[in-house]
């Protein structure tokens, strides 16, 4: 206030009535009359924000500065987007398909350990349910555990037991034999049907599937979900179902190849995969 007034009133004047002492109030004047030596990492804060559509929080930021040969703390970094006023702007209707036993129940193997070594070790799959404009799309998912990443999906108008084999088809295009893998899911009838447990069978897969009704047990794919509907389904606006899709689409290859993850160091899923089957 006293820098705003310091033009109409004396400085004398306008100290001895706020009751602030002299040399606080010059102290911050005199910070305020200096260039701003954070405006350049500001610039890259605000275009590293807008470039992730504002889905990045400060965590990410830091990481993607350090990227950028940029050191800098990242409770600094907290600070200068509360002065920029840009927040993450991340902040869901889960399909169900379990119809009761229809098939062949799979045990847990997995027990919510979900931590893999080494890509190809443990792989989690479900089905989720996007409603808009009076329509529904489902995707289905495979998700690696160790490096977070997609290993293929599905998009369909109807949640048909071809849309998850189709899926399965994908992944194991990629997939070498004999390698002792987990696939784990929930009870879904799809997961229980008997095409699906051959082809498992087939390609020497253990199938694992969650205890009924327990959420917990598939917990990172639930959390891919949050995280695909907060920084997609409920960040944008979409023109019609179509314009919808092909934005997943868009944000299934932002998520695998750009977008970074604290867990991995700084590194994309696709990247930090990359490098493991390197070592592996």
């Amino acid at each position: 206030m006293i820098w705003e007034l310091r033009h109409k009133h004396k400085i004398a004047l306008l100290i001895e009535v706020s009751g602030l002492p002299r040399s606080t109030y010059y102290y911050y004047a005199k910070r305020r009359a200096e260039p701003d030596k954070y405006s350049a990492i500001k610039k890259q804060i605000t275009d590293i924000y807008h470039e992730n559509r504002g889905r990045v929080g400060y965590r990410r930021i830091t990481l993607e500065l350090r990227n950028h040969g940029c050191v800098i703390n990242h409770k600094t970094v907290q600070r200068l987007m509360k002065q920029l006023g840009i927040i993450c702007q991340v902040r869901m209707k889960k399909y169900h398909s379990y119809k009761g036993e229809v098939g062949k129940i799979a045990p847990n193997l997995l027990e919510r350990d979900f931590e893999a070594e080494k890509p190809n070790q443990k792989w989690v799959t479900d089905v989720t349910e996007f409603s808009l404009f009076g329509q529904k799309l489902y995707l289905s998912p495979i998700l690696d555990l160790c490096s977070r990443d997609i290993v293929s999906y599905t998009i369909s108008e109807r949640p048909a037991l071809s849309m998850t084999m189709d899926m399965l088809e994908q992944a194991f295009a990629k997939l070498p034999d004999g390698i002792n893998l987990i696939l784990h899911s929930d009870q879904g009838w799809q997961y229980q049907h008997k095409h699906y447990q051959r082809m498992l069978k087939t390609k020497g897969i253990r199938q694992s599937m969650s205890r009924k009704g327990n959420c917990l047990d598939n917990a990172v794919m639930e959390n891919f979900f949050g995280i695909l509907k907060s920084e997609l389904l409920y960040l944008q606006d979409f023109d019609s179902i179509e314009h919808f899709e092909q934005e997943l689409i868009d944000y299934l290859d932002y998520y695998n190849n750009r977008r970074i993850k604290v867990k991995l160091k700084g590194l994309s899923p696709a990247l930090h995969r990359q490098q493991a089957l390197s070592v592996a």
